[in-house]
């Protein structure tokens, strides 16, 4: 289901920085190289990415290649294509889910069928008998309070398949905790952690930016899957944010997934675009990518009729925990 967003209204100036973009070539689990390109990229929310954006960024920076990300588009675009004079490169469109946190807790909660309110209850349930009575969770936002909560997740994240299969987990490097701090003396950053006997099990981190709370990172300990930690946790961080009536929207990033489609009852069908310059570098770059990514698809088609895919990914992550 599309959800409607007033667009705010625009500055005269469109919001650029030249940053470092990385563009990793996957194969399966496998990242083969990942290749870095300078560019300019809009700094919009995708709430308020329009179509005319496209075009102004090409005036904006003439000589340069660009980027925007998660722009909301009607259709799906050709992977390559020509736009203006440049290479435009489409990798990636996806559905990107959102909760509008305006329309109150209770409405929220009756987009869901009356089985999955009930089911939820039961995993709320589960984890508070575990806990002994309670669930244990608890909020982050302060400059010490995000350090302790960063060190807490990161015991977690370390633990998780996404980390060492997909390098996926949270950041654990000295630049991304002096983001954090400085975000939480600005009032940009929450974080949350759910414990069961007083050792964390999952984490959810969301930076917040224009009075929306971005899903950035959520892990929990496979061990404890049987609890559902990490749905437990998002529900109940959802319910808090409903009622606090602080924030506009929680957006779940770029991307598509069960959780993500569970709890995101509105989207936007968005893709990433890149506008190059049409040099031989830029080229070899867009066809390599789509050679490797094509192959890619093909493999896991071929293993998915063999019925082996799902034994290839049990595979995969034993030997990440191992």
């Amino acid at each position: 289901m599309n959800g409607a967003i007033a667009a705010p209204p625009e500055s005269p100036a469109l919001p650029l920085a030249r940053q470092t973009v990385y563009l990793p070539f996957r194969f399966g689990y496998r990242t083969l190289a990942e290749p870095v390109r300078t560019m300019q990229v809009l700094q919009l929310p995708f709430t308020r990415i329009r179509g005319e954006h496209a075009e102004e960024i090409l005036t904006a920076a003439p000589d340069e290649d660009c980027l925007i990300r998660s722009m909301p588009v009607e259709a799906p675009l050709p992977r390559v294509s020509r736009f203006r004079g440049r290479l435009r490169f489409v990798p990636r469109q996806y559905q990107r889910h959102f909760i509008d946190l305006t329309t109150g807790w209770d409405a929220y909660q009756g987009r869901f069928t009356a089985k999955t309110r009930a089911s939820m209850r039961r995993k709320v349930r589960k984890l508070a008998e575990a806990s002994g009575g309670a669930v244990d969770w608890r909020q982050y936002d302060t400059p010490e309070g995000i350090q302790e909560f960063h060190q807490l997740a990161r015991e977690v994240s370390a633990r998780t398949y996404q980390e060492r299969l997909l390098d996926a987990g949270l950041p654990g490097g000295k630049a991304f905790v002096e983001q954090l701090v400085e975000r939480a003396r600005e009032g940009r950053v929450r974080g949350y952690l759910l414990f069961l006997q007083g050792q964390p099990i999952a984490y959810l981190y969301c930076p917040i930016d224009d009075g929306i709370l971005r899903y950035a990172f959520l892990g929990y300990l496979q061990e404890h899957a049987d609890l559902s930690p990490g749905t437990v946790l998002q529900w109940l961080v959802l319910e808090a944010l409903f009622h606090e009536e602080r924030f506009a929207l929680f957006d779940f990033s770029p991307g598509e997934g069960a959780h993500k489609s569970l709890f995101g009852k509105d989207s936007r069908y968005c893709a990433d675009v890149y506008l190059l310059r049409p040099s031989w570098r830029n080229r070899a770059l867009v066809y390599s990518y789509l050679a490797v990514t094509d192959l890619s698809r093909l493999a896991s088609d071929v293993l998915s009729r063999l019925q082996l895919k799902g034994r290839a990914k049990r595979r995969a992550r034993a030997a990440a925990a191992g």
